[in-house]
């Protein structure tokens, strides 16, 4: 299988929220900001992104799922605005990548249609600013 990169979310960590459970599973809410780089988009994370993270009581379990909204240009220099839902799960195999996971996209640009239906998958790799997040398309 072959994968091209979209682009890249450079998120920026505003604030986080904690729920500590001893007794079950354990919840934190984090609200990020940023930007988006990339050939085939450029732009901005608009307010209200937000990443809900599950950890297991015993720390067999780590799933994450982030909700944003990009606004910027597409490739063909058009205004557009892109959803994505982030589902994916830490393994604590993994050294780098942090995590893996699959996102789904919505998006009004008529160019970036394909990734409507595309298959995605991203990695999320630590920085110093906070966490970048690479989308990439499985090429046919």
């Amino acid at each position: 299988m072959e994968f091209e990169e979209i682009f890249t979310v450079h998120v920026q960590i505003n604030n986080t929220i904690k729920l500590t459970n001893h007794e079950g599973d354990s919840v934190i809410m984090i609200s990020f900001k940023g930007h988006v780089s990339g050939e085939y988009f450029t732009g901005e994370i608009l307010d209200g992104g937000v990443d809900t993270q599950i950890i297991g009581r015993f720390g067999d379990r780590h799933t994450l799922s982030a909700r944003y909204m990009l606004q910027g240009k597409d490739y063909t220099g058009e205004q557009c605005s892109i959803y994505i839902e982030n589902n994916g799960h830490v393994n604590n195999k993994l050294k780098h990548p942090l995590f893996r996971s699959y996102p789904k996209v919505i998006t009004n640009s008529k160019s970036l249609a394909f990734l409507n239906d595309d298959i995605l998958i991203a990695e999320g790799l630590p920085t110093e600013s906070g966490l970048d997040i690479k989308i990439y398309r499985l090429m046919n």
